[in-house]
C-alpha cells in the first residue's frame, strides 16, 4: 500500500498474475505501472484490468532496450520487478544478438535507470537455465543475475538495492507444457523431448509469492530459489491424457536433461532456509550480512533429478483438475 511499483514484461504470465495479486491484496497501492512493448497484449490485459476501474493501473508501451523510455517510465517509482526477457530457447540460439540485447544490454538499462530515479527496490526474474548454463539464454540471463547483483555497488549513493529470484517452468503459464500436451493430445500424439526428462514444479501462485517476499526480506544481492518439488515430464503427458500415445522427438538445442537451479560450484555460497535457499553474492563490499540459517553442502547441486521433494501422480492430477 502507498507504494508504486513498475513491472516490466508486465503483459506476461506472471506479469498479469503479479498483477491480480498487487490489485487484490493491496487496494491502496499508489501506482502500478505494466512496462512492456506489445500493444495488443496491453490493450487485452486492460480490459480485465481498467483503468476506470483500478485507478492505480498505467499501461506504458516500452521496451528495456531503450534506456531512456526506462528513466521516463521509473519517475518517483519505489519497487521494481524485472520479468521482460527473451525466454525461448531455440529463439536465442539462433538470434544470438536479439537475446544479448533484451536479456543482457536491457538489464543494464533496468541498473542505470533504478539508480537515476533513486529506485528503492529492483528484484529480477531470473531462471534455472541460468546455473550452470547449457545455452545462450541462460548465459544471458547468467549475465542478466550478475548485473543486478553488481547494481548494489553502483547504487550507494542513492542506496536502491538489487536481489534475483530464481525459478523454473511456472506450470500453466503460456508455453509450459501443460497446455502444450493439451493441444497436442488432440492430434492423437503427444511429442516427448526424452522420456528421462525431469523438470522443477512451480505454481504461478508460488512465483508472485515468492517475489512479494523478496521485495520484502531483500538488502541487496541475493539470489532466492525456492524449495519445490520436480516431476517426471513423461507423467505429466500420461495424466493429461493417458489414452494418447507419446513418441520421443529428441532435446532441442541447448536445452538440458535435468533443472538445475543452484550449482555445485555455488553451493558454498548457499544458506539453507525453510522454504527457500539463498546464494549468497561472491563479494559483496556493500556491507551485506549472510542471513541466519544452515550451510549447504558443498559441491552439492540442487537438480530436479537429485531433488529430495516430487509431484505424487495425486498431487498432478489435483493441479490439472483445478488449473
Amino acid at each position: 500500500n502507498d507504494k508504486s511499483i513498475l513491472i516490466t514484461g508486465g503483459t506476461g504470465s506472471l506479469g498479469t498474475h503479479l498483477t491480480k495479486t498487487i490489485l487484490g491484496r493491496w487496494p491502496d497501492v499508489k501506482r502500478l505501472v505494466i512496462f512492456s512493448r506489445d500493444e495488443q497484449k496491453q490493450y487485452q490485459m486492460a480490459q480485465d484490468f481498467p483503468h476506470a476501474k483500478y485507478n492505480a493501473i498505467r499501461y506504458f508501451i516500452g521496451d528495456v532496450r531503450d534506456s531512456e523510455r526506462l528513466k521516463t517510465a521509473m519517475k518517483d517509482i519505489e519497487y521494481v520487478i524485472h520479468a521482460a526477457a527473451m525466454k525461448q530457447i531455440p529463439a536465442s540460439e539462433y538470434n544470438p544478438m536479439e537475446a544479448i540485447k533484451t536479456n543482457i544490454l536491457g538489464a543494464e538499462n533496468i541498473v542505470n535507470a533504478a539508480i537515476e530515479n533513486g529506485v528503492g527496490k529492483v528484484v529480477a526474474l531470473s531462471t534455472d537455465k541460468a546455473a550452470n548454463p547449457a545455452n545462450l539464454y541462460g548465459a544471458t540471463k547468467l549475465c542478466s543475475d550478475k548485473l543486478m547483483i553488481a547494481g548494489n555497488y553502483l547504487s550507494n549513493r542513492t542506496e536502491t538495492t538489487f536481489s534475483v529470484v530464481r525459478y523454473g517452468n511456472v506450470l500453466g503459464s503460456r508455453g509450459s507444457v501443460i497446455p502444450f500436451f493439451k493441444e497436442k493430445a488432440l492430434t492423437g500424439k503427444i511429442p516427448i523431448t526424452d522420456v528421462r526428462m525431469t523438470r522443477f514444479w512451480l505454481t504461478l501462485n508460488q512465483g508472485v509469492n515468492l517475489v512479494m517476499r523478496a521485495i520484502d526480506s531483500m538488502h541487496g544481492g541475493e539470489i532466492y530459489v525456492p524449495k519445490i518439488p520436480s516431476f517426471k515430464v513423461i507423467d505429466v503427458a500420461r495424466i493429461i491424457a493417458p489414452n494418447i500415445p507419446t513418441y520421443e522427438i529428441g532435446i532441442r538445442p541447448g536445452e538440458k536433461l535435468h533443472e538445475e537451479m543452484i550449482s555445485a560450484d555455488d553451493s558454498r555460497r548457499t544458506v539453507i532456509l525453510r522454504d527457500r535457499f539463498v546464494v549468497t553474492p561472491v563479494v559483496a563490499e556493500w556491507g551485506y550480512e549472510i542471513p541466519k540459517g544452515s550451510r549447504m553442502p558443498e559441491g552439492q547441486a540442487y537438480r530436479s533429478d537429485t531433488n529430495d521433494l516430487w509431484m505424487s501422480e495425486a498431487d498432478i492430477k489435483n493441479f490439472i483438475k483445478n488449473l
